[in-house]
């Protein structure tokens, strides 16, 4: 098997997106369908559940002969994959069953470039694939990454609870803790995209270390969206292109 990341672009995105999953999870299964890229995992509380599925199409080259599953430390290999140059491909081989071969190589040797080759030591995997099924939520709306991302670094640093509150005219989040309170409104005109049940007042609150953790980086993609039903978990959902997508699921905190 082997799997090429050319472009600059795609590569910057997935060392962001490894960036992302390395705070959700300290080890990570990757499946090499025939067709698509998949990862699925939970944090280690059960609180997040994140579903990624990149396209054969995205990669520069993909080739899987039979499905591989391997696990990986997921610290370590957003470490190797981050150690990339703009001339160099990120290559990803499986040539033993114990480690995992990352390479930063570029087929012309390029003046003051040079080729690096890593092996990671495989780990044990023992997960149980979701079914993740398609419903419908109460509200959903589209806002700018580089926004949400500035918004939740802030409120942060003022509590570790988020309260989500959707009607027709708004959005208000809220926090608060120990060293004050945030507030933040949210208008309806200054979202990509919003819709919401008629009538419907959606009052939820979610953890904000973990939204935290989500929202990292805003350098995978432009917009991020946001779907929101009292009786689902969050649906987070970063469109990386060439249909395909990561999805981040947050189960609602229960009131006190």
């Amino acid at each position: 098997m082997k799997v090429i990341v050319r472009d600059k672009n795609k590569k910057d995105l997935f060392v962001a997106l490894f960036q992302i999953l390395k705070n959700c999870s300290s080890h990570v299964t990757i499946n090499f369908k025939k067709d698509v890229f998949h990862i699925q995992g939970m944090d280690k509380s059960h609180v997040c559940l994140f579903n990624v599925n990149i396209q054969k199409k995205w990669f520069d080259e993909y080739d899987i002969e039979e499905d591989i599953k391997v696990c990986v430390d997921a610290t370590i290999f957003h470490m190797i994959i981050s150690s990339k140059n703009d001339g160099l491909s990120i290559v990803i081989r499986l040539e033993t069953e114990d480690n995992l071969n990352v390479d930063m190589f570029s087929d012309k040797q390029l003046k003051g470039e040079f080729n690096k080759y890593f092996k990671i030591l495989l780990a044990d995997y023992d997960n149980d694939e979701m079914d993740i099924p398609n419903v419908d939520y109460d509200a959903e709306f589209l806002i700018s990454s580089k926004k949400i991302c500035d918004i939740v670094s802030q409120m942060i640093l003022f509590g570790t609870d988020i309260n989500v509150k959707c009607c027709e005219e708004k959005i208000d989040l809220i926090t608060n803790g120990v060293t004050g309170e945030m507030l933040v409104n949210i208008p309806i005109d200054d979202l990509n995209e919003y819709s919401i049940v008629e009538g419907e007042v959606i009052n939820l609150n979610y953890s904000l270390n973990y939204i935290n953790k989500m929202c990292l980086t805003n350098k995978l993609t432009n917009e991020i969206q946001f779907s929101i039903s009292a009786e689902q978990p969050m649906k987070i959902s970063y469109d990386l292109g060439d249909d395909s997508n990561i999805v981040f699921f947050i189960a609602p905190k229960m009131a006190d």
